[in-house]
């Protein structure tokens, strides 16, 4: 594409993009590059389809990577560097990406927003410069989560909100889709008393970055099957927590969790199934004398006494004393 492309500019307020759904207004510049608004537009669009797609809001990084064609331009959204911006763009970076390292990783500060580490240590380098242009403008970018090796969790969009040279960190918030339109649509700025919504929205992003990261990582390890029953439709398993998010040691780690179908999640949950410390499954009482049709005799009753299916890697099979501290439960309940 000829360097003319991004010398396309607008005077005034927005108006619209070719994509009616997405449009951002710079209220600070002048003008503002159409070409920049026009490929953030078409990345959005983008995403929130490939979401719709798969049914999932986890995207494997080859789709990241491969992207998608805008103008007959190959637009990536990913890449091996955690600071992104396609050639299409000018001077603004597209995306920042978090690798999966592990269930709180993520760096979200005592504000409840997340810090973003520089790249490298120079605040000069040209993709710190560029996510503090970001800043300045208050451009929107996507925000890469990886809950494990080749797959992340996209969100938008995400603004960069505080830039700290000498902590070599940026301050990303995540702000509302529908309400950003909407203030833009009113002419008020995409940053229009945002912080406490900022706040809010970025806090209940963490709690679903933890929550995802979690089922990912259970899924991985049970290699996507019931660890009762060995069911492998992902669309039918959860990732049953040993110990309740709530409770003492409730972490959202591999040794606290189970792939479970939806059903024995439930009975799990319910204290009809329970698990000992030496991952034999037992029946509650009342249930395994109970009589009914061939769901309650073969999806329950004849688990009494089965061994559970648990990872290859120790390190992540149940914790004993996790188990243990459910099995008192499951005991009481019979």
């Amino acid at each position: 594409m000829p360097n003319s492309a991004f010398k396309l500019v607008f005077k005034g307020r927005f108006h619209g993009v070719d994509d009616p759904e997405w449009g951002w207004y710079d209220p600070v510049m002048e003008f503002y590059p159409n070409m920049d608004m026009q490929v953030r537009s078409a990345a959005f669009a983008w995403l929130r389809e490939q979401m719709d797609l798969l049914g999932d809001d986890v995207l494997p990084r080859a789709l990241l990577s491969r992207g998608f064609v805008f103008q007959g331009h190959r637009v990536p959204l990913i890449s091996p560097k955690g600071i992104f911006k396609p050639r299409i763009l000018p001077d603004i970076p597209l995306s920042i990406t978090t690798a999966p390292r592990g269930p709180y990783d993520d760096s979200f500060g005592p504000d409840g927003l997340l810090a973003y580490r520089y790249r490298g240590s120079d605040p000069r380098h040209r993709d710190n410069a560029g996510l503090r242009l970001a800043m300045r403008r208050g451009t929107p970018l996507v925000y890469f989560h990886g809950v494990v090796p080749g797959k992340y969790l996209a969100v938008w969009p995400v603004f960069i909100v505080g830039d700290d040279p000498h902590g070599l960190t940026f301050t990303v918030a995540v702000d509302d889709a529908q309400t950003v339109r909407d203030g833009l649509a009113r002419g008020t700025g995409a940053a229009d008393d945002a912080s406490a919504r900022r706040v809010y929205i970025t806090s209940q992003v963490r709690q679903r970055l933890h929550q995802r990261g979690f089922r990912e990582r259970v899924m991985q390890a049970y290699r996507r099957q019931c660890a009762m029953c060995r069911l492998k439709h992902a669309e039918l398993l959860d990732a049953a927590h040993i110990i309740g998010d709530t409770e003492a040691g409730g972490d959202p780690v591999v040794p606290n969790g189970l792939s479970l179908c939806k059903i024995h999640h439930a009975a799990f949950d319910q204290n009809i199934l329970g698990v000992d410390p030496d991952y034999r499954i037992l029946v509650r009482e009342d249930i395994l004398h109970e009589k009914d049709g061939p769901m309650l005799r073969h999806g329950l009753q004849e688990l009494q006494g089965s061994r559970l299916i648990v990872p290859r890697r120790a390190d992540l099979r149940p914790d004993r004393d996790r188990l243990a501290r459910r099995f008192e439960k499951f005991l009481k309940a019979g």
